[in-house]
């Protein structure tokens, strides 16, 4: 597939963040002492103690002095020291890992490459943080990893991963918290152990003669009354008292103003409003207020705000001058957050018209750079819903609705789009938004208003947004011709977007390879439900072997589930079983969130489970509590869960349920010839075990030579019907070409087998019977055995058979009295790996510990327990307590 084959995206780099924006190196830089800090002896003798302990916390209040305290001893040491400054903006799991794995490796950690990073901001992959823990173990010194503003880590699922990381890591691993809250760890449990230095606020207040040197070198002389008076009145707070020394100095009577502060008792936003901002001059006042608006800004951004053209120099001195604007690399600054949270309510409160017009600049300019979310976030805040969509549309990223890294926080962003935002752009916008939740009927009334105005436009100037609007407008029509189960419309699509494709500026498909990816898995999708196979297979393996990386891992997944399904369509149990687990576990390769458990990959990892007499999982597999991906309800998908729930009720010998089953109507615009086939197949099995032969051969009369299960399964109703003949007729009709695997051949050997018996040839009937056993040995394949019938028996019995099912398959009778050999069934295999924590809750779990004692041993809530509980259960194909003790037994997890 021309344009899949695309080079690593950003969020791969190593020099990326999984959004695929740069690392930030301030953040991991330890930060520098102004001239005016104090050394505080007896702090940094305390903090000493942080490599005689795994975990130290230095806990305080904003301005507590935490950060220059650490940042000072840390300076001093020579041991191997890394440093992140956390931050709240895009924090999640992935982002957080991203970042600590970066300063561990820039702080000198030989860390393998194995270990890998995660790609998804908001989840990391349990295998990550065990690898890495297991390598700091084994070092020989310990690494100390300072984290910086640690209360901005708000997310439960980090301090979990953390205290395993800390935990695991033994005496490789020294942690140094600097934060303003209590963090969500275990700390009494560190405390009872001895194994935690804490440095808190008391600890961090200032005394009295500490405020006296800290004035001096200000240069300010106090008496020591008022040197007390002040210590009283703040409390001790470093951020305080070094903001009365700044604004005190300026003043002619530093003692006055110190008193007349200590009278007003003033907040910190008006000292900061009155002794920094307005310190400045009226044009520097004027940038700070516009640029806090902006959560990063440079200084041509800075000039797009203001209409300046000075405003990088001005910045750069305010850096300078410690004038709470903060660098972070490569001429971008930030505001310190309180200034900047400050400044946003004076700005409103002094010119409240500004603020939008002000966001519409910084978005018109943002585009212009190529800064496609922070362009979107800003033309929503200002309102601008039809730039905002313009800009989406444009990159041609509407793909990302659906699928890579920010598809949640684009959908969540547009969810607030004006309804009264008209254009071609929006209503694109609002389509795709319906399609990704299936919402045909309103999705496709938006695409066609795209459609109209876009052919009323003429293209000009504007040739490539045209194109690329026109583009998104055939993805969408692929979609919908998936969703509606209508090939020709995705055919239809899949031209106009080859047509379409040669307009399109090359770097924009190279920087969204999701689209491309998600075009073709639609059409493969579409080429599926028509039944061809071939063709399907071309556009699906296109996409399952594509390298793209976590831009593409969601149709990657969903092409290898359905070229799993076409597997198992063909026969091929154990390819198809490979290709579902693969497409199971691609989300987490690259710490994708699962948002469901039965996609296409669950269903045919279910039928061939029914397959291998393995009901119980299979049940599991199907059980509709475990959800669906609204994005995964097409045609493929109904159908494929009807067939394999029918033969699963098949298999527990409820015929009418099966037949219900299979019979339930499948909503599509053109039938799909192999759902058709599989639903007659199925029904004309429920048929023949319940004693109707006629009605079965009937069902499968029109069977074409394509669907071989099909042919076999009307043997087996001719021949159920007294009619050997016609039974050997339709065998002879399965083309000998390889195409079909062991799932069509044994039930066609065994068919054969059975007409040699009736016929009176029972030396013919045993080499099928033996020849049959050993093809379905390798792939554990039971149901054609059951479903053969009592004549089976005597074959079985004999040596050469009976060494051939010796372990696998033992005698038995079925539900309906006839002598029948029983599948012994095996425990399934467990899919996916258990983490570390449900592994714990497990073994809890396993001493007859309830929810509530769990929690409270493992000191998180009981919903979190509950959560690990239901995850695990899916992972062990389970449905209660006992079953998931006893099963984590059998499969060597306890």
């Amino acid at each position: 597939m021309a344009g899949l084959e695309e080079s690593e995206p950003d969020s791969e780099s190593p020099h990326a963040d999984p959004r695929g924006d740069p690392f930030l190196p301030t953040r991991f830089s330890v930060p520098g002492r102004p001239v005016t800090f104090l050394r505080r002896e007896r702090l940094t003798t305390h903090l000493d103690e942080a490599l005689r302990t795994p975990l130290t916390m230095v806990n305080g209040a904003a301005g507590a002095g935490k950060t220059l305290l650490v940042a000072d001893w840390a300076a001093g040491r020579q041991d191997c020291l890394a440093w992140l400054t956390t931050d709240a903006v895009g924090q999640g799991p992935g982002m957080f890992w991203a970042y600590a794995l970066h300063a561990l490796r820039g702080s000198g950690v030989a860390l393998p490459a194995d270990i890998g990073s995660p790609a998804d901001a908001g989840s990391v992959a349990p295998g990550l943080l065990a690898r890495l823990a297991a390598e700091l173990s084994m070092r020989d010194g310990p690494v100390v990893l300072v984290l910086d503003d640690y209360d901005r880590v708000t997310d439960p699922e980090i301090a979990e991963q953390l205290e395993f990381v800390l935990h695991h890591a033994g005496r490789g691993l020294r942690l140094i918290l600097v934060t303003r809250t209590e963090p969500l760890l275990p700390l009494h449990r560190y405390r009872a152990a001895g194994e935690l230095t804490e440095i808190r606020g008391a600890e961090l207040a200032f005394t009295d003669d500490e405020a006296a040197a800290l004035l001096e070198l200000h240069g300010l002389r106090l008496p020591t009354t008022a040197v007390g008076a002040l210590v009283e009145r703040t409390r001790g707070w470093a951020a305080g008292l070094r903001l009365c020394a700044l604004a005190a100095r300026e003043s002619p009577d530093p003692q006055t103003y110190l008193k007349e502060f200590e009278a007003d008792r003033t907040t910190v936003a008006d000292f900061l409003l009155a002794e920094v901002l307005k310190r400045q001059t009226a044009e520097t006042q004027d940038l700070l207020l516009r640029v806090s608006v902006l959560e990063r800004f440079c200084g041509d951004l800075a000039n797009a705000l203001t209409e300046r053209t000075d405003a990088g120099s001005t910045l750069a001195r305010l850096e300078r001058e410690n004038g709470f604007v903060e660098h972070l690399g490569h001429a971008w600054y930030r505001l310190h957050p309180l200034f900047a949270e400050i400044l946003r309510a004076h700005l409103r409160a002094r010119s409240p018209c500004l603020e939008p017009e002000l966001h519409r600049r910084a978005a018109q300019w943002l585009r212009r750079s190529g800064s496609l979310l922070e362009t979107l976030g800003h033309g929503a805040a200002a309102g601008d819903w039809e730039f905002a969509a313009a800009a989406l549309v444009d990159d041609l990223a509407i793909g990302q609705l659906f699928t890579g890294l920010p598809s949640d926080d684009l959908a969540e962003l547009f969810s607030r789009m004006a309804p009264e935002a008209r254009s071609p752009a929006t209503d694109l916008v609002r389509a795709a938004r319906e399609l990704a939740e299936c919402d045909l009927a309103h999705g496709l009334v938006h695409l066609r208003d795209a459609e109209r105005s876009l052919a009323r436009e003429q293209p000009g100037a504007d040739l490539p947004e045209w194109a690329a609007a026109r583009l998104s407008c055939a993805l969408l029509e692929a979609l919908a011709g998936r969703l509606t189960g209508s090939p020709e419309r995705a055919e239809t699509a899949m031209k106009a977007a080859g047509r379409l494709r040669e307009e399109i500026p090359a770097h924009l498909l190279d920087r969204h390879p999701e689209f491309l990816a998600l075009l073709m898995t639609h059409l493969g999708s579409a080429r599926l439900w028509a039944g061809s196979f071939e063709e399907a297979g071309a556009a699906l393996s296109a996409v399952a072997g594509s390298s793209d990386g976590a831009a593409t891992a969601l149709p990657r997944e969903d092409a290898l589930a359905r070229l799993a399904l076409i597997d198992y369509l063909n026969g091929w149990l154990g390819r198809a079983e490979s290709k579902a687990r693969a497409a199971m576990t691609e989300r987490e390769r690259y710490g994708l969130a699962r948002t469901s458990r039965c996609g296409v990959e669950g269903l045919v990892l279910a039928a061939v489970a029914v397959d291998r007499n393995e009901l119980r999982r299979a049940g599991t597999l199907l059980d509709p509590a475990g959800g669906e991906d609204p994005a995964l309800r097409d045609p493929v998908t109904a159908a494929g869960r009807a067939i394999a729930t029918a033969r699963l009720l098949l298999a527990h010998g409820d015929a009418g349920a099966a037949l219900a089953a299979a019979e339930s109507v499948v909503p599509a615009d053109v039938p799909s010839p192999w759902a058709e086939g599989q639903r007659a197949l199925v029904a004309s099995a429920a048929h023949l075990a319940e004693g109707r032969p006629e009605v079965a051969a009937g069902l499968l009369a029109d069977v074409p030579d394509e669907q071989a299960a099909c042919l076999v399964g009307a043997a087996r109703a001719h021949l159920a019907a007294r009619r050997p003949a016609a039974a050997e007729e339709f065998l002879d009709r399965v083309r000998p070409d390889g195409r079909f695997g062991p799932a069509v051949t044994v039930r066609a050997t065994l068919v054969r087998a059975e007409v040699a018996d009736a016929a009176g040839d029972p030396a013919t009937a045993r080499r099928l019977v033996a020849e049959a056993l050993q093809e379905a040995r390798r792939e554990q394949l039971h149901r054609p055995f059951l479903e053969a019938g009592p004549w089976i028996r005597r074959f079985l019995d004999a040596p050469s058979p009976r060494g051939l099912a010796a372990g696998w398959i033992i005698p038995g009778s079925t539900p309906h009295g006839g002598a029948l050999p029983q599948v012994e069934e095996r425990p399934p295999p467990v899919v996916e790996e258990l983490s570390p924590r449900e592994c714990d809750v497990l073994r809890r779990l396993a001493q007859m510990m309830s929810t509530e004692e769990i929690a409270a041993d493992l000191y998180v809530s009981v919903n979190t327990v509950k959560t690990h509980l239901k995850s695990a259960y899916r992972k062990l194909s389970v449905n209660r307590r006992s079953e998931a003790v006893r099963r984590a037994r059998d499969v060597g997890i306890l």
